[in-house]
């Protein structure tokens, strides 16, 4: 059974804007959710990337190199990269406060763009739309 709970959440979460009501329930019956505690980094820099993490509630610290770079809040989303290509983490993420987030592991990532083709575009042009706007702010 999906969350019906998470689905206005979802909306909300650039990686899934595009999505219809549809697909959204999809990407909630795909995820796990999970509690954090204050304090607990549970992203890694350099380690593996297998799983991306949606925040419902609470707050997240990133580093990178040990230096702070941002907060975190509901509707952010960390480690979709990993999703992708499985490659090693970019920064490290710890939770501020307690957490709750979704979960999206790396079989239902692919299950979820076999059984909703059309997300895939839909996701695309968000991590593209992420990429342009890193980009402007490394570069100008």
């Amino acid at each position: 059974m999906a969350r019906e709970k998470y689905l206005d959440h979802l909306a909300t979460v650039p990686l899934f804007s595009g999505a219809t009501t549809k697909e959204l329930r999809s990407v909630a019956k795909a995820s796990v959710e999970m509690t954090i505690d204050e304090g607990k980094q549970f992203v890694t820099q350099g380690e593996i990337g297998r799983e991306a993490f949606i925040i419902v509630e609470g707050q997240a610290e990133v580093s990178r190199g040990g230096q702070r770079i941002t907060t975190l809040g509901p509707g952010d989303c960390v480690g979709e990269l990993a999703l992708l290509d499985h490659g090693p983490r970019t920064a490290s993420v710890t939770a501020k406060s307690p957490l709750t987030v979704l979960v999206l592991g790396p079989r239902e990532f692919a299950g979820l763009l076999d059984e909703v083709p059309a997300l895939n575009r839909k996701m695309l042009a968000a991590l593209a739309s992420k990429v342009r706007d890193l980009d402007s702010q490394t570069f100008g």
